[in-house]
């Protein structure tokens, strides 16, 4: 009985995957056909902390965006490396940046989002994007990005990250994940009642709606700022669009399947509004289904047999994703097994939060109960 029914349920699990992956797409490409109009004015908001290494390749990156009225508004927050000089020199030869810098964090907020908060406040463009000072964009997608908002009468467009195509694992987890979310973001894209969704890596939207909603003064102490950014927008009727970022947002993170468990260890617990049952629960019961349908060959029944055939069936939305992505489809062998990675995540997160009293994030420290008091709640 228990391999029937974990049978039943990858195969209704992955079914219901291929089916929403009906709404889930790559960013369409510029209309070429549209009358003359002058270029959308966008600020680029970066939140930068200790960033010498990549902060000025990203810069480059954003400079070389084409088609907008462009400005960035890059956030120093308390960096003590060489990221201050270098966005010294890089804002001497460039007008179009600007530099904030961050020496000490008020009490109250986290240092990301009072980042975020300071950019905005900055920014002059009638749209914001917010993005990492590790994501590179490439130069047609601001433009395209907006274009598919205005035709989808869009306030918010979030794109999902990409990463260099250098490491196996990596991409193929970059298979698995839209496929294990695929209700969520089909949700969003069908403006399903209550569906929201944000992404760090690009978060475009207009700034009246980021002011309506209270931006990231209502966020303060919220450790997925990106996430529930989209749930305040949500929650104030206002219309958002997701796509698969691939290529067009090149994030240098996050390059192999088992790194997603250290990059996420603040996250996956404040998603579930540190729940404990959630948590937990979102780890042990996942890993309970897949470890039992890993078995199933050998119990030797045919219920075993199809809870692992089951299992199995995952490749095949996970080759469309591939596809959509301009990846080899072979690259979904591998994405039954990189499935564990999520709960594991979420496992990893809720223990080691609760451990700590806390989530350590830029060198401070911010305790439970006080991230709890203040959480944008779902």
């Amino acid at each position: 009985m228990l391999f029937s029914a974990d049978a039943a349920l990858w195969f209704l699990m992955n079914g219901a995957a291929a089916r929403n992956l009906r709404h889930i797409h790559r960013l369409p490409a510029a209309q070429t056909n549209l009358p003359p109009t002058a270029p959308p004015s966008v600020t680029v908001i970066l939140a930068a902390r200790d960033e010498e290494e990549r902060i000025e390749n990203t810069l480059r990156h954003l400079l070389e965006i084409r088609d907008v009225d462009l400005e960035i508004v890059v956030v120093d927050d308390r960096s003590r490396d060489r990221t201050p000089e270098i966005l010294d020199r890089v804002c001497r030869d460039n007008p179009r940046v600007h530099r904030i810098r961050v020496d000490t964090l008020p009490d109250g907020w986290l240092g990301k989002c009072h980042a975020c908060h300071l950019g905005a406040a900055k920014a002059q463009g009638h749209w914001l994007l917010f993005t990492d000072a590790d994501c590179w964009i490439q130069p047609d997608v601001l433009s395209r990005a907006i274009q598919t908002a205005l035709r989808e009468k869009a306030d918010h467009l979030a794109l999902t990250p990409g990463i260099p195509p250098d490491h196996l694992s990596g991409m193929a987890w970059h298979c698995t994940y839209p496929v294990l979310v695929a209700n969520w973001l089909a949700g969003v894209n069908r403006d399903r009642r209550r569906s929201y969704m944000g992404v760090g890596a690009f978060n475009l939207l207009t700034r009246e709606a980021y002011q309506a909603v209270g931006g990231h003064e209502t966020l303060r102490l919220t450790v997925v700022d990106d996430v529930k950014l989209g749930l305040l927008l949500q929650r104030a009727g206002r219309r958002t669009r997701v796509y698969l970022g691939g290529p067009e947002v090149e994030c240098h993170w996050g390059h192999t399947a088992w790194g997603i468990l250290g990059l996420t260890e603040k996250n996956c617990f404040a998603m579930v509004d540190y729940r404990i049952v959630l948590g937990l629960g979102g780890g042990i019961f996942p890993l309970a289904f897949w470890l039992l349908a890993c078995i199933g060959p050998f119990h030797g029944s045919l219920p075993g047999w199809l809870a692992w055939a089951g299992l199995i069936s995952f490749m095949l939305p996970a080759a469309r994703v591939a596809r959509r992505l301009g990846w080899s489809p072979w690259l979904a062998l591998l994405t039954p097994f990189l499935i564990p990675i999520l709960p594991l995540a979420a496992l990893n997160s809720t223990v080691r939060t609760l451990w700590r009293g806390g989530v350590r994030w830029r060198d401070t420290f911010y305790p439970l109960a006080l991230l709890r008091a203040h959480n944008v709640r779902r």
